[in-house]
């Protein structure tokens, strides 16, 4: 699958693919960040790795009410989610095998193992109340 940039006309196909259990690596970003512009290529090339992934980037500005009061401290910021559960929300560093080992670590993971964890520690509770895709997409949709 293509990397696909979100806007407010393709919500529903990362909330499709959250819906089906599926996986979303979503780069949290901002246009104005040569730092991020420099990551899309890492980005991409790690979309093209792993096409059975649906990649999203998310530009925080453009995308305001979706991301909401989400801390993102630093950028590019990875978030991975299976289904409802967040398995990682953290900025990463520029290095694409890097962010690859936390994509693998995290997709070796059974359902009930990304559960256990999302409940381990009040950063990773926390990331299930910020940090879920899913259930902010829901927000919007209502609001």
């Amino acid at each position: 699958m293509p990397i696909l940039t979100l806007d407010n006309d393709n919500r529903a196909e990362i909330a499709r693919v959250l819906a089906d259990d599926g996986w979303v690596v979503a780069c949290l970003c901002a246009r104005w960040c040569g730092s991020c512009r420099d990551y899309l290529t890492n980005f991409t090339a790690l979309s093209q790795r792993h096409p059975q992934l649906q990649f999203a980037w998310i530009d925080i500005e453009d995308q305001a009410d979706l991301i909401g009061d989400l801390d993102v401290d630093n950028f590019p910021t990875l978030l991975i989610q299976r289904g409802d559960v967040v398995a990682f929300l953290a900025p990463v560093e520029m290095d694409l095998r890097l962010a690859e080992r936390i994509i693998l670590a995290q997709m070796e993971k059974s359902p009930s193992e990304l559960q256990a964890e999302a409940a381990s520690s009040a950063e990773r509770r926390n990331w299930q109340l910020e940090g879920n895709l899913l259930k902010r997409l829901a927000e919007c949709d209502r609001g």
